[in-house]
């Protein structure tokens, strides 16, 4: 995709954003960089996205050098192996889905005299397919991770299924919101509830998502090949 094509893309969504969610909160958002080069991600921060975000340690390793100015987040499914190679360079993890993974995390910011941002990843379909704690289990994991030296909860995260009725997707949301509020009500940390990508961000911000991750909807469909 032509770089001007990508930031005209940016500029569209941030005009959609521009009114924030029914709670009045802004919306950030996060470019979603998996198989994106160096220059189409600088042309997204250039366009005034609000982060950028890989999956997959080798690419922000590759990449992390060339890019201009702009919080770096980590999006995707983390071995515990790998920890070492983001810590206290991510400003966001968004996918702590289980407890050992926030215990190294935990360990490696202790060593290194960080504290690291982190999302409890909630799977809040139920699918196997996906980490993260059952919904039933969300709230002992926050209390357990906001008493974990190293660490700081900054919210929840959430990836709805991509089949279902929209009514059915807005009650999981709406769910995650309450979740949310539950969290924040006692703990001035709170501030994410990031939610929604490019096929159902818009639904997710009606429900209170303020924080989406936004991929091919900025840089087109991926090239897998």
């Amino acid at each position: 995709m032509e770089l001007n094509t990508v930031q005209e893309n940016v500029k569209k969504i941030k005009v959609q954003l521009a009114a924030g969610n029914p709670f009045g909160e802004k919306i950030t958002l996060v470019a979603a960089t998996k198989m994106q080069s160096v220059e189409a991600i600088n042309a997204a921060i250039e366009a005034g996205v609000d982060a950028v975000a890989e999956n997959r340690v080798q690419e922000f390793r590759d990449k992390t050098d060339g890019l201009l100015p702009c919080p770096q987040h980590f999006i995707g499914h983390l071995q515990t192996n790998k920890v070492k190679y983001l810590v206290g360079k991510i400003s966001l993890f968004h996918s702590c889905d289980r407890y050992d993974l926030a215990e190294e995390i935990a360990r490696l910011s202790v060593n290194r005299g960080v504290v690291s941002n982190v999302l409890i990843q909630v799977n809040i379909g139920s699918e196997i397919s996906k980490g993260g704690f059952p919904l039933e289990e969300a709230k002992q994991a926050y209390e357990r991770l906001k008493a974990t030296q190293g660490l700081r909860v900054k919210g929840f995260m959430a990836m709805l299924p991509a089949d279902g009725d929209t009514s059915f997707l807005a009650g999981l949301a709406d769910q995650m919101r309450a979740l949310f509020e539950w969290a924040r009500a006692q703990d001035k940390e709170i501030e994410y509830l990031s939610m929604g990508m490019s096929g159902d961000w818009k639904l997710c911000v009606e429900h209170g998502s303020n924080m989406i991750r936004v991929g091919s909807t900025i840089f087109g469909e991926r090239n897998y090949g």
